[in-house]
């Protein structure tokens, strides 16, 4: 699920995209919906990242100090032909290539629309709390890619089941916890986006769980009622398909 949200200026839309990376794992978290690959159950909530991870230019968005920094090395890759434009980079989260926008690349897509809403305002008003500390001269503090990785990887495992790691705090902590802190974060600017109550609503996708987990349900559902392994992913399927129909 792509995410787009207009930042204009270019050395502010590098400044957000260093310090946004450490909230991906929390919104992957929130969207897991593909346990499945091949037919069979992998044992992650978000398989999808581990194909992409395979290729180059993918996972977490490299650090740059300028957009002419960012410029400078993407130039390197087109002038010696390994790539067309900025278009093959797929990171994470990247500078759009097409748009004025940092693009949020992390999430899964989910099968609920309520779910795709609700991510997507949590996102948008994060990235409007870092512009925000930025007008006062705060920021987000920068972590190593080695530590948000170590989330990004739980996030992929178990969602939100097992919690992530608050660096902060350098312990891991039940995504509830996490999701109330992020909350407090942005409920300011859930109220000046008009988008409160659809920020709220992540919330209910911790109580009635990911894609993910409603997907592995149905099939241990189907299962324990003596369906074959191949009848249990068709009814995998055909409720996702039914419920996607029905926009729940």
């Amino acid at each position: 699920m792509h995410v787009h949200v207009g930042i204009e200026n270019d050395e502010l839309r590098i400044d957000l995209m260093n310090q946004m990376s450490y909230f991906l794992p929390h919104l992957l978290a929130l969207s897991c919906s593909s346990p499945f690959w091949g037919g069979h159950d992998t044992g992650l909530k978000s398989y999808r990242l581990t194909v992409f991870d395979a290729l180059p230019r993918t996972g977490l968005p490299e650090r740059f100090d300028s957009w002419s920094e960012y410029q400078r090395h993407l130039q390197i890759l087109i002038d010696a032909g390994l790539i067309e434009d900025s278009t093959r980079i797929w990171w994470d989260l990247r500078p759009s290539a097409r748009y004025p926008t940092l693009e949020t690349r992390i999430m899964d897509v989910c099968t609920r629309i309520d779910d795709a809403i609700a991510i997507a305002a949590l996102l948008v008003c994060h990235l409007r709390m870092l512009y925000r500390l930025r007008t006062r001269n705060q920021r987000w503090r920068i972590y190593t890619p080695m530590l948000i990785r170590e989330n990004r990887w739980r996030a992929m495992r178990y969602s939100f089941d097992e919690g992530l790691i608050d660096l902060a705090r350098g312990a891991v902590v039940p995504f509830d916890e996490l999701l109330e802190e992020m909350l407090g974060l942005v409920a300011e600017d859930a109220v000046a986006l008009g988008c409160t109550k659809e920020v709220a609503a992540v919330r209910d996708i911790l109580s009635r769980g990911t894609s993910a987990h409603r997907q592995l349900r149905d099939f241990e559902q189907a299962q324990a009622a003596g369906k074959s392994v191949e009848d249990s992913l068709k009814t995998v399927v055909d409720t996702l398909i039914a419920s996607t129909a029905e926009g729940l």
